[in-house]
């Protein structure tokens, strides 16, 4: 087992392989974790606030771009987690494993945070489309994974520090001749072993070489696939007797993971920011398609809603207490209308800007003398969902810009989009801004 693991670790050795390398590409993955960790943070907390949290209404467009942000630095980790991945790959191969107490926390820290990673990652990729081939519920799983994430990179990152410290600037990781400098008193002891099996490997080679050129005739190999997978393998280390020589360098290695993480980014952001809509590729949805010029999320049909959206004795009924009022959709055009750009901020991570025009909610609330500082509750049509009720605090329900909306985008509202009736609310997940509205009660 020993030999077979110094074997591997052998052909994994790479100048792109090393503790610099995992340095560098590690503080960068750190940085997308903890903007994706707070991003995340704020848009659950708009889902399911305490009592007590208050959240700006201005800009408008505030969790457009932290969602926006929490999506896109989700994408941008997925190349960055396989390039950390590749840079310690050669660290699977210690013998023995484990050899004190503090490498058993490192590798179960480790472990843990690369599981989570990929799982974290995979599912909130698929949830930008909206596809969920498993069993669990995705909110409540993906909030929970955060902490696991953070904690374990939090362990993993104190028990590497040293090497983090000592690795942080390049001018102290290599030598005039650009060689990697190994770390001094390294906690691997078989690293005296290791050398020589690289030694006697070499050795082996210039033999063959010294005795292919004495008779004229190449020791035989491996020709085809294998052939090529072989010579991959022996070829690996040359990097280690002279850097330039390297058959992957340092900056092409960085230049690949930088071109591959910016290609996700920029190929994707474009449901989320302006600037990078011309260069929209792989993201899920596209500006400007859909009912009223503007994406949707979910249909009519889906929740059910096709008759009695429809209904010709379809009423809003708004009520504090005792004193409730009842509005059909005549009576909601007949009132005051105002209107506004507001956008819609999906959590999967698209959002867009669209032209309302309704009753604000403020004065449909003073038809029943409803207090300032009271949260409302708002019912929708649909028959069953995690959605169906949604309760909105104070301060989006005093705010000027929340509209109870009957137009977008200069025509009546699709039904897709709530028909009759909906609310939209500046800096509002899309998931709270509910359609098909019929009731509306101050708690």
């Amino acid at each position: 087992m020993r030999s077979l693991l110094f074997t591997l670790r052998l052909a994994a050795t790479s100048p792109t392989r090393n503790a610099r390398t995992a340095t560098v590409l590690g503080r960068l993955l750190g940085i997308a974790f903890l903007v994706c960790l707070l991003t995340g943070l704020y848009s659950h907390f708009l889902q399911d606030p305490a009592e007590w949290m208050r959240f700006p209404t201005r800009p408008v467009w505030l969790y457009q771009v932290s969602q926006g942000v929490h999506i896109t630095a989700g994408i941008a980790c997925i190349p960055l987690l396989l390039g950390k991945l590749h840079a310690v790959f050669p660290q699977l191969f210690q013998y023995p494993p484990v050899r004190h107490p503090v490498q058993v926390l490192e590798r179960a820290s480790i472990a843990l945070f690369i599981a989570t990673s990929v799982l974290q990652l995979v599912t909130g990729l698929l949830n930008t489309f909206q596809y969920y081939p498993w069993p669990f519920p995705f909110r409540q799983v993906h909030f929970a994974l955060s902490f696991v994430i953070i904690g374990s990179l939090a362990i993993h990152i104190a028990v590497k520090l040293p090497l983090i410290t000592r690795y942080w600037r390049a001018r102290d990781s290599y030598d005039a001749d650009g060689a990697f400098i190994e770390p001094a008193g390294s906690l691997d002891p078989a690293r005296a072993e290791f050398t020589a099996t690289r030694e006697l490997t070499r050795r082996r080679e210039a033999e063959e070489e010294r005795v292919a050129s004495s008779t004229g005739t190449a020791p035989p190999r491996p020709r085809g696939l294998v052939g090529r997978i072989v010579h991959w393998i022996d070829t690996a280390h040359e990097g280690d007797r002279d850097p330039h020589r390297a058959r992957v360098s340092r900056r092409g290695f960085f230049g690949a993971v930088g071109v591959a993480t910016g290609g996700a980014v920029v190929l994707t952001a474009g449901q989320s920011f302006t600037a990078f809509e011309p260069f929209n590729a792989f993201a899920p949805r596209q500006r400007g398609i859909g009912p009223n010029d503007l994406p949707i999320n979910r249909t009519a049909a889906a929740a059910r809603v096709l008759e009695s959206a429809m209904a010709p004795d379809w009423a809003l009924t708004v009520s504090n207490g005792d004193r409730s009022r009842s509005f059909s959709a005549d009576d909601l055009t007949a009132m005051t209308q105002d209107e506004g750009d507001l956008p819609i901020s999906c959590v999967e991570g698209w959002s867009q800007t669209g032209r309302w025009r309704g009753v604000r909610l403020v004065d449909l609330m003073a038809t029943v003398d409803a207090p300032a500082d009271r949260r409302l509750r708002f019912t929708s049509l649909e028959e069953r969902g995690g959605y169906r009720v949604m309760l909105m605090g104070s301060e989006y329900a005093t705010d000027p810009a929340t509209l109870i909306a009957l137009e977008l985008n200069g025509e009546r509202l699709s039904i897709d989009h709530g028909y009759p009736a909906r609310v939209i609310a500046p800096g509002r997940p899309g998931v709270l801004q509910t359609k098909w509205l019929t009731t509306i009660e101050v708690l």
